[in-house]
Order: C-alpha cells, then sequence, then structure tokens
C-alpha cells in the first residue's frame, strides 16, 4: 500500500545515509590512512549505500512533496478516470505534509468543489482512495432522485446518450451518461436509473441534507450508482488529503481488446 511504500522509503533514506555518513566520517579516514597511497576499498554496504542513498531521498522529496502516481483499480471515477488509468497527484496544492506521519508544515490552498482527489481513506488510512469533491466546509448537501443539490442548488445534468464501456468497465455500458455542471465545472457522471440514489449495500448515513463542518469534505464517485464514498461512510478529514489529481501518464487495461493500452488517454488532465 501507498502509505507502507512511503514508509519504506523514509527508512531507506535514513539506513543509507546514516551508513555513508558514519562511514565517511569515522572508518573512510582510517582506510585511506592504512592504505597510504596504495588503492582505498570500500566495504560493499558502505558501496551500495553510497550509491543507492541520493537515488532513494530524491525519490522521497519527489513523492512526498511534489508529484506521486497512483494507478486507479476500480471503476468509481468512471467515465472521467477509467480501470487501469496511471495518474499523477499534485503533493503540494493543498499544503505541504511531512512524509508518513502527514502533518501540514506549510498552508497552500483548500480543496475546491469539482477537484477530484486522492485521500486516506478514513475507515482505513492505509488505503487511498480518489474521488470528487462535491462538498465543502458549510456547505449543505443534498442528494435526490439522482440529482446533487449544493446549499439548496439543483447542479445541473445534460443528457449525453447512453454509455459504452470498454475493457474492465465493459460492464457499465447502458448507463446515462451526463454531463453536470458543478460551480462553474463541468464534468461528466455515469446514472443508473434502476439503481437506488445510494447504491446497493450502502449504509446511508443520512438521507436528508448535510452541513460540512469546517476541517471536512464531502466526496463522491463520478459513477454515481457505483461508488463507496461519503453517502456511505461520512465525511473527509483535512488531515487525510494526500492531493489534486491532475493527469492521466499511463492507461493498461488487460482487459481492454486487443491491445492492453488506451493510446489516446495517455497526457490527458483530469477535469
Amino acid at each position: 500500500m501507498n502509505f507502507e511504500f512511503q514508509t519504506l522509503l523514509v527508512f531507506a533514506t535514513l539506513i543509507t545515509g546514516v551508513i555513508w555518513l558514519v562511514d565517511a566520517l569515522a572508518f573512510a579516514p582510517r582506510r585511506r590512512a592504512a592504505a597510504g597511497d596504495g588503492e582505498v576499498k570500500e566495504p560493499v554496504l558502505v558501496e551500495y549505500s553510497r550509491s543507492f542513498f541520493p537515488i532513494i531521498l530524491i525519490v522521497l522529496l519527489l513523492r512526498s512533496f511534489l508529484v506521486e502516481p497512483f494507478r486507479i483499480p476500480s471503476g468509481s471515477m468512471m467515465p472521467t478516470l477509467l480501470i487501469g488509468d496511471f495518474i499523477l497527484v499534485n503533493k503540494y496544492t493543498y499544503g505541504i505534509r511531512l512524509p508518513v506521519v502527514g502533518r501540514k508544515v506549510v498552508e497552500m490552498g483548500e480543496p475546491q468543489r469539482g477537484d477530484v482527489v486522492v485521500f486516506r481513506y478514513p475507515q482505513n488510512p492505509s488505503v487511498d482512495y480518489i474521488k470528487r469533491v462535491v462538498g465543502v466546509p458549510n456547505d449543505e448537501i443534498f442528494y435526490q432522485d439522482k440529482v446533487l443539490y449544493v446549499n439548496g442548488e439543483p447542479q445541473k445534468q445534460t443528457p449525453l446518450g447512453r454509455y459504452t464501456g470498454v475493457g474492465g468497465g465493459a460492464g457499465q455500458t447502458g448507463a446515462l451518461k451526463n454531463s453536470e455542471q458543478l460551480d462553474e465545472m463541468k464534468h461528466d457522471v455515469l446514472i443508473n436509473p434502476m439503481v437506488p440514489d445510494f447504491g446497493f449495500g450502502c449504509r446511508v448515513l443520512s438521507r436528508g441534507p448535510i452541513v460540512i463542518p469546517e476541517g471536512h469534505y464531502f466526496v463522491m464517485g463520478d459513477n454515481r450508482d457505483n461508488s463507496n464514498d461519503s453517502r456511505c461512510w461520512g465525511l473527509v478529514p483535512e488531515e487525510n488529503l494526500v492531493g489534486k489529481a491532475f493527469g492521466i501518464w499511463m492507461s493498461w487495461d488487460s482487459d481492454r481488446p486487443g491491445f492492453p493500452i488506451a493510446w489516446d488517454r495517455i497526457g490527458n488532465g483530469i477535469e
């Protein structure tokens, strides 16, 4: 899992750095003195630590503070994101956090309605989820008859016809594809009129309007009837935010007919 990989990176950076530093300060001078004008041979452990430390450190800094890659494992964000999409997430849009502990050390910005965000699942923080923010602090959110209401205003949906899924998402073929207006942003959603508003197997927290408290966000999947989101388990605390998804760098679906790579999705932005 991503949280565990980040922890591994921190420990690997620490261990290789300490080995290299201790050797440089304590043992390397002795080896050089003992060798005189002869060849100085480094222990294998020190050689590997010196070689890998800068590489691991750069990867840790990039993943922790700049950009981190993620893979989409499910269809909850269809049609915006498909199964097998590999995405990039901006790690500093919502503030710079310390790796592993997640403590914010630099304030940057806050999620806006319509942002596609990656966050640590509140019921199991070792698992990363991706959804769309539809409610920010102080918003009143209500979802009824497949329509999202924000502060009492229905978010307009424009029909785009029936959706045709491919590969791992072929099961969504036939769903209604609509364009939803959320503030100034438009994005596509999938709707299945035969499914209850909250989907099947969802422990509905509230069927009435919900007012979002400070420091929390209401998120939903674009595949409205096939998404485990805030309707089922509640709000996303601010401290669980990982970053904002902004681009697709690869799309690989082994269930896709013919070649598994969707070339037309590579390089697309996420809106």
